[in-house]
């Protein structure tokens, strides 16, 4: 069954309120003129490599090394990633670099 239209409006507002919620909080509690403390200053070094590490084996978890195509796509966009990152320092070109290899390489030559 449909949304009526008050229904749509009120589930937006509450997913911007969501969102501005969890988007402005950091700055209220950790204001630029203030130190942050040691945890999260902690935190703000560690996670993100974390996170990439976590989403890397998410990506791998599924890939069979003794069925076609053995992985080969997901490992030579790993590498090629790999290579740009360390060549331009550069996420986002080395992430959308990665992308496009490997959905070239599924979607024409391992179709």
């Amino acid at each position: 069954m449909p949304l009526t239209p008050f229904e749509t409006l009120v589930t937006i507002l509450a997913i911007t309120l969501g969102t501005m919620i969890t988007r402005f909080t950091p700055f209220i509690l950790f204001p630029e003129s203030k130190e942050l403390p040691p945890i999260i200053s902690y935190l703000a070094k560690v996670l993100p490599p974390a996170m990439m590490g976590l989403l890397v084996i998410y990506c791998l978890k599924n890939i069979s090394l003794i069925v076609t195509p053995y992985g080969i796509p997901e490992l030579s966009a790993i590498t090629f990633t790999s290579i740009i990152h360390l060549w331009k320092r550069n996420v986002l070109l080395s992430i959308g670099t990665g992308t496009l290899i490997y959905m070239f390489l599924i979607q024409v030559i391992f179709i």
